[in-house]
Formats: structure tokens, sequence, C-alpha cells
């Protein structure tokens, strides 16, 4: 068995915030497939690994952690990567982590499962997101003018944590070359790194079956 287990599936981007920090890391990892798509989420099994019904999670020994925030935190001390150096990077990692959290991802990633996954989403709803996750790739992409990554000079679990939804192009409805350049030269200067894999490539799941509704159609 390898020495982390981490729970996942292809589409989602917090999933692949952590593994693509143990694929770039050089971890003895596996992906255990999660078929949220057929509710594996839901099922008592699984919210007796996750009460919160989510991924990722992570199992490492003895230890299972969910929420990708605290899993990038948790693998900087276990790999000594991507982590930061000294009390004021600790808390400039903290800061964009929670922006992260709060509104890069939370309205990226929102607005693309809607515009890919649901069927007749509400356009108002649509546009307030666009507009929300415009104005957080806005905040990054001024960040960026001068800095190569969101400290600087290196690559940390900002990063990790802020590209989660970058790689999904035109499934995410929002044209970031466009829309961020300096944002979109981040995202593909972290493509760059040794080790990088695109999520569909690095995570199970990929492509969804065909829709058996849509087949008969």
């Amino acid at each position: 068995m390898a020495e982390y287990r981490l729970s996942c599936f292809a589409q989602s981007g917090n999933a692949y915030k952590a593994a693509l920090h143990l694929q770039l890391a050089g971890c003895d990892w596996e992906a255990v497939f999660v078929d949220y798509f057929n509710g594996t989420t839901r099922t008592d099994a699984y919210r007796a690994l996750n009460p919160m019904g989510e991924v990722p999670v992570l199992q490492h020994g003895d230890r299972t952690l969910s929420q990708s925030g605290v899993i990038l935190d948790y693998l900087t001390e276990t790999t000594g990567t991507f982590g930061p150096q000294g009390d004021d990077e600790r808390r400039e990692i903290l800061r964009w982590l929670l922006f992260d959290n709060h509104k890069l991802t939370g309205y990226l990633a929102t607005h693309r499962f809607m515009n890919t996954f649901m069927d007749g989403p509400d356009a108002s709803v649509l546009t307030f997101l666009k507009q929300r996750a415009k104005a957080a790739l806005g905040v990054l992409d001024a960040h960026l003018d001068g800095n190569d990554f969101a400290l600087g000079g290196r690559p940390t679990i900002a990063d990790l944590s802020m590209c989660g939804y970058m790689f999904y192009g035109d499934e995410l409805g929002i044209d970031i070359d466009e829309v961020a350049p300096r944002v979109a030269r981040w995202r593909d200067r972290i493509a760059g790194l040794p080790g990088w894999q695109h999520p569909y490539d690095l995570m199970p799941g990929h492509p969804l079956p065909p829709d058996p509704e849509t087949e008969r159609a």
C-alpha cells in the first residue's frame, strides 16, 4: 500500500490541489476514486470517512485529514516542500489560502460546476458568479504584477491552492487568458514545474460515462 492515499476524482479542483502537491513532491501515493457523480460522497460509508461529505480526504498512517487547505499545510510538514520560510511567510500563505477558499475557488468552482455539469442553470446566477470570479481573478492578477508566484520567486501551497481550477479550460466558462493574463502566465509557470500533470491525467474518473438519457434521446 502506498504511503499516502488520497480520495479524489478527476473533476474536483479541490482534490487536484492535494494530488498536485503529492505529485510534485515525489510522494509514494495512490488515488482512491470517489464516484461523486453517482452519489458516493452521500453514502454512510463515505460519511464515516469524512462527515463533511467532500473530497479530498488524505489518509497517512493513522491520520485522516479533510479540507484541501489543511491537507496542503500537513503535506508541507511531512514532505518539507512548498511551505513557508518563517512566520511572516506562514501568515502570507494563510492569507492567500483563505482568499482562495472564500473568493477565488469559491466563485470559480461554483461557476464551472453550473456551467459544465448542470442542466439549465439559472442565467442570472451564472452571471453573478462569473462577475465575482472575475473580480477574484483580478485581485490575483494585480498581485502577480512583478511576482512569479504568490510569495514572489518560488511556489508554495498558496499557489497550489489557487491553481486548483485553472487547468479546466473551456469548462470554466471564463477565458482566463483574456480576463487575467498574468494569472494565465502564472498558471503556465506552474504547469512547467517538474512532475506536473493535468488533473484529468493525475486523478481517476475522466471522462465521465455517457448519460443514458442523452444516448436514448
